[in-house]
């Protein structure tokens, strides 16, 4: 069953935003809240230290805006990559039904996966600009005989 909009606006502090004075994309984000009435609590990195620095090694991500939406930490960039995406997670969120440990060994699988995906796309990226140069310098060294 999705959350709907109402459900959001009507629980009081269940999100939370990490994010410091100097961050644009964290006024964006408040700003896109405000307006569609999710209620929301800012916490400042630089005047909360010791729990943003807790959030840090947890996330493993020094990111603003971090935020919290029912005991799950959404980093920007990586768990969201706009405004409307991040809506989208708070009214489609559902909390999993595995346990920690199975969730973890998941995620681990699939980032082993995505690490192996990416290397090996960058091994034949290399061995195509590796055999452009040869086929280049080859050219090259033909028309000066």
């Amino acid at each position: 069953m999705s959350i709907t909009k109402n459900k959001i606006m009507a629980k009081k502090d269940e999100i939370t935003i990490y994010t410091n004075e100097t961050c644009p994309y964290c006024k964006k984000i408040k700003d896109k809240l405000k307006e569609k009435k999710i209620k929301f609590k800012e916490k400042l990195t630089s005047k909360n230290k010791k729990e943003w620095q807790n959030i840090i090694q947890l996330v493993a991500a020094s990111t603003v805006p971090t935020i919290k939406y029912k005991d799950t930490y959404f980093v920007a960039g990586r768990d969201f990559q706009s405004e409307e995406q991040l809506i989208n997670i708070f009214e489609n969120y559902e909390k999993c039904d595995f346990p920690i440990e199975e969730q973890l060994l998941y995620q681990m699988r699939a980032m082993g996966f995505n690490i192996h995906q990416a290397f090996t796309k960058l091994d034949n990226t290399l061995k195509e600009i590796n055999t452009n140069y040869k086929n280049l310098f080859e050219d090259e060294h033909e028309s000066t005989n």
